[in-house]
């Protein structure tokens, strides 16, 4: 089956390695196959780091379908409420 592992490790470059799997590959496998934890080590995990599959959350032991794109997301580095706060006071003093 195609599945694609998508990785954003800055927010203007991004990388797509796209893979053909057994049917029933989970994410812990095709995130092993596609490489980038070995080429990222930046990648953990326990430290902010999700995985969803077409923006919605999964865990490692997801089991990925034909066509499913596996996305490797950064943790935030600001929290959004602040972020939009932030956007609104700047609007307000135009």
């Amino acid at each position: 089956m195609r599945v694609e592992v998508i990785f954003a490790p800055t927010d203007r470059t991004w990388i797509r390695r796209d893979m053909d799997l057994a049917d029933g590959a989970t994410v812990a496998f095709a995130l092993e196959a596609s490489g980038l934890l070995r080429e990222f080590p930046q990648i953990d995990f326990g430290a902010g780091y999700g995985l969803a599959v077409y923006g919605i959350r999964v865990g490692h032991a997801k089991t990925l379908k034909c066509g499913d794109r596996l996305e490797i997301l950064r943790p935030l580095t600001v929290d959004p409420k602040e972020a939009r706060r932030a956007r609104a006071t700047k609007r307000s003093q135009r």
